[in-house]
């Protein structure tokens, strides 16, 4: 995987485990039990091929990324990618059964335009398996409430769209697409938060706003998650959202 940061493809497979159980039972229950066969399914904006290794038993994959870094990545690993833009699809019109995407439309300057092309090279299925809303995350004691500005700052500075996960209907709607839409549940105990608290670190480290001020708080916010770890009474909720539609 050269040229891939360690700290990106680490954060890629992290949320890939997290939901790994959510995304095989949406799929099981909402796509596969009604469709006969064995699905051809395009992961747009697939990245190194996290979501494909997930998925793969359940349907036949290929996977398409703008980023040639993540492309060589994923083919690496032995999956079918191919490089270009999800604006503007390298396929033609219905060439799948589904068309998905994970954590990509919070990151594109145009959702609308990726969601319809998404439709139009699917048969039957558009989904967006995961986007986040970190505008209506909850961090808890008050001592770590500043992770969730810091993260939307963040965000915001690198041109993505922290509220995304609310959008989703919205987006969906004015692409044609009547879709279900719902969240995926999950509270992580404080023995799981404590196993996970390094990678969360990194990942904050990561996203949050650079800068002195920042770093400032971070360390303070730090000093308050660990005593809040050692009290047990650390508790957090990141809403992700999902948003599942068939054409016709």
């Amino acid at each position: 995987m050269a040229g891939l940061k360690p700290e990106l493809d680490n954060q890629l497979k992290r949320q890939a485990l997290w939901l790994r159980e959510s995304w095989t039972w949406l799929l099981r229950t909402r796509v596969l039990e009604k469709e006969p066969g064995r699905l051809r399914a395009l992961d747009v904006g697939c990245g190194p091929g996290h979501v494909m290794e997930v998925l793969s038993p359940l349907m036949d994959l290929k996977g398409v990324d703008i980023d040639p870094k993540m492309v060589s990545a994923g083919r690496s690993r032995g999956y079918d990618i191919t490089e270009g833009p999800a604006e503007k699809l390298p396929f033609e019109s219905d060439s799948f059964d589904l068309v998905y995407c994970t954590f990509l439309l919070l990151w594109v300057k145009d959702p609308e335009r990726v969601v319809s092309e998404m439709s139009r090279v699917s048969k039957r299925w558009v989904a967006c398996l995961a986007e986040p809303d970190v505008g209506a995350r909850l961090d808890y004691p008050d001592g770590i409430a500043p992770v969730k500005d810091l993260i939307v700052k963040g965000m915001k500075k690198e041109g993505g769209d922290p509220f995304m996960g609310r959008k989703l209907r919205g987006v969906f709607a004015r692409c044609g697409l009547e879709a279900e839409v719902g969240a995926h549940l999950g509270v992580w105990g404080i023995d799981k938060l404590r196993e996970e608290t390094p990678g969360e670190w990194r990942y904050l480290q990561m996203t949050a706003e650079p800068g002195f001020d920042s770093k400032l708080q971070l360390d303070r916010v730090r000093s308050a998650w660990e005593k809040a770890l050692d009290e047990r009474t650390l508790f957090q909720f990141n809403p992700l959202f999902y948003a599942v539609a068939r054409k016709g």
